[in-house]
């Protein structure tokens, strides 16, 4: 294999480059000049963002989409800590993602302790690993290391440090080359013959998707097997959205509110539940235990032992490979259709989910916001969400076509991380239509990067749901009998506001022009910003009494 001779900082672009990084994101500073020097001179993008956080979210979203790990640069002390909240967001998403930060000399230095933090140390908590790198000779191996480690079963975060003196330091190494995935385990052929044992003599059986079954292309072709073979039902996780066709007969809804939804009174009504993908770092859907439905769980790692989800069985190893192999080893659809049992429930969560998508009071009601964003985007269009309480209304009624279509944030549930993502999404996916929906708490809290995308020459819709004070929290506090208070604040007039950043800004004036506007701006090049104000009287009607009402009504049936 050839040797080379270079700076640790021209390594680690060249195992960059090897590893298949096609950018990087982030916020350069005086201790990465080195490796922002080694990016240019080797042709690799530096995409300039205007905080880190919203760098690493975006490199976590590439991640997302990709199964590869993107990657965010930060400079040490300030730079670096603004990267905690991003690393939590891909760690317990589980996004592959890396992140480089500077650092002052290994070796000493004449600045004493100015802008020094400890930063593994910080963020050793929230990443899969995190380490200095101590001397050019091991930067090679460490980078390709760091590649492994968050992409990996649990993806997530890694860190590496890179201190000034040592960007610097010279070595002799063998040339760079990609690191090659692990192979995973196959599941157990007990384990396997139990779960086909269970499944095929269960009378209600039910299959819960989460957000591991929406990684890679393996596994959501695996369930679509499954599904088409056995005629088993399905609902989702909130971060499973997608990874089976919504519009399907045999989608029983999204485990996106509370135990006594009609969601959850189907899983209540099956004996036998599969629950492929989940694990409990995602907020779990309500598995009744003791004395509720059997759970069979198939995941690429054991959940643990956890208070609020406890299977019966576990098919541990290789995801793509239990579910194909599942649906080989099952009979073909019973008659009359599995589906009989939960027909009920069906019937009476769509017709809920319907009511009022056409209504035309103003502002806007939270379903009639949902329904005209699902007819506007394509079936491949990819919505990412902000965090508020309108997250919680496109989970329930926003019916996912493809899988990583509505990207949103169960795990860490971040705000400020819908603007960044939907940048990524775009950079990763510039051939399909991308709308980021975000509150006016969250915008504010990431609006400096329309200036990012502005620079990118992005094409892209940004819906801002405004209700002038934190929704999610204010809704909170009625379901909790406590007083509305200090939940309101102020908003900049956002139409002008997306005009100074060279954006087109429209304000929403009636329901009605909610469909042809996004029509417009989704067939217009540029950055749209739109100003929904929305009205979330809602939130206390149809996700409260009427809500448990029908999950009652279920439950019954």
């Amino acid at each position: 294999m050839e040797r080379i001779e270079a700076t640790s900082a021209e390594l680690l672009v060249a195992a960059l480059r090897a590893e298949g990084v096609t950018r990087v994101f982030g916020v350069p500073g005086e201790e990465t000049l080195d490796l922002v020097e080694a990016m240019r001179a080797a042709g690799l993008p530096l995409v300039v963002t205007r905080s880190e956080q919203a760098a690493g979210i975006m490199a976590a979203t590439v991640g997302r989409l990709t199964g590869r790990a993107g990657v965010a640069l930060a400079t040490l002390g300030p730079g670096a800590t603004n990267l905690v909240t991003a690393a939590a967001y891909a760690q317990l998403g589980g996004f592959p993602a890396l992140f480089v930060t500077g650092q002052k000399p290994l070796r000493g230095g004449a600045q004493g302790r100015f802008q020094t933090v400890d930063v593994v140390g910080a963020l050793r908590p929230v990443t899969k690993l995190a380490r200095t790198l101590a001397s050019a000779a091991e930067v090679t191996a460490r980078v390709h290391d760091a590649f492994r480690r968050a992409e990996d079963e649990r993806p997530g975060a890694v860190l590496l440090e890179l201190p000034d003196d040592v960007a610097r330091e010279r070595a002799s190494v063998h040339a760079s080359s990609r690191a090659h995935g692990a192979s995973r385990p196959i599941v157990d052929e007990r384990a396997l013959w139990k779960a086909r044992d269970l499944l095929a003599a269960a009378e209600r059986p039910l299959l819960v998707v989460g957000e591991g079954a929406s990684r890679g292309e393996r596994v959501p072709r695996a369930l679509r097997s499954l599904v088409e073979r056995t005629g088993i039902p399905f609902v989702t996780t909130q971060m499973g959205k997608g990874v089976l066709d919504e519009a399907d007969p045999l989608w029983l809804g999204t485990t996106a509110t509370s135990s006594g939804d009609a969601v959850h009174a189907a899983i209540a009504r099956a004996d036998v539940v599969l629950v492929v993908g989940h694990d409990t770092t995602e907020k779990p859907p309500f598995l009744p235990r003791p004395g509720g439905p059997v759970l069979v769980h198939v995941g690429a790692t054991s959940p643990g032992v956890d208070a609020v989800y406890a299977p019966d069985l576990e098919l541990v190893g290789d995801l793509a490979d239990a579910v194909t192999r599942l649906a080989a080893a099952l009979p073909g659809p019973a008659v009359p259709s599995r589906l009989a049992p939960f027909e009920a429930v069906r019937a009476r969560l769509l017709e809920h989910l319907a009511r009022e998508e056409d209504d035309a009071r103003f502002p806007i009601h939270p379903p009639r916001l949902v329904a005209e964003v699902r007819r506007a985007m394509p079936d491949d269009g990819i919505v990412c969400l902000d965090n508020g309480m309108y997250k919680l209304w496109f989970a329930r009624s926003y019916r996912a076509r493809a899988p990583r279509t509505l990207l949103l944030d169960n795990a860490l549930a971040t705000m400020g991380a819908g603007l960044p993502s939907a940048i990524a999404a775009k950079l990763v996916h510039p051939e399909r239509k991308v709308v980021a929906v975000v509150g006016d708490g969250g915008l504010m809290m990431s609006v400096q990067e329309l200036e990012t995308a502005k620079r990118l020459g992005l094409d892209l819709t940004v819906l801002v749901v405004r209700d002038d004070g934190y929704g999610m929290i204010r809704w909170k506090q009625v379901e909790m009998a406590l007083p509305d208070h200090a939940m309101t604040f102020g908003n900049p007039d956002f139409v002008r506001l997306a005009e100074a950043f060279g954006a087109e800004g429209h304000r929403l004036e009636r329901a009605s022009d909610l469909g042809p506007l996004l029509a417009r701006t989704l067939r217009t090049p540029g950055i749209h910003l739109v100003d929904v104000p929305i009205d979330y009287e809602a939130n206390h009607r149809i996700l409260g009494d009427e809500l448990r009402a029908l999950g009652r009504a279920c439950l019954a049936a």
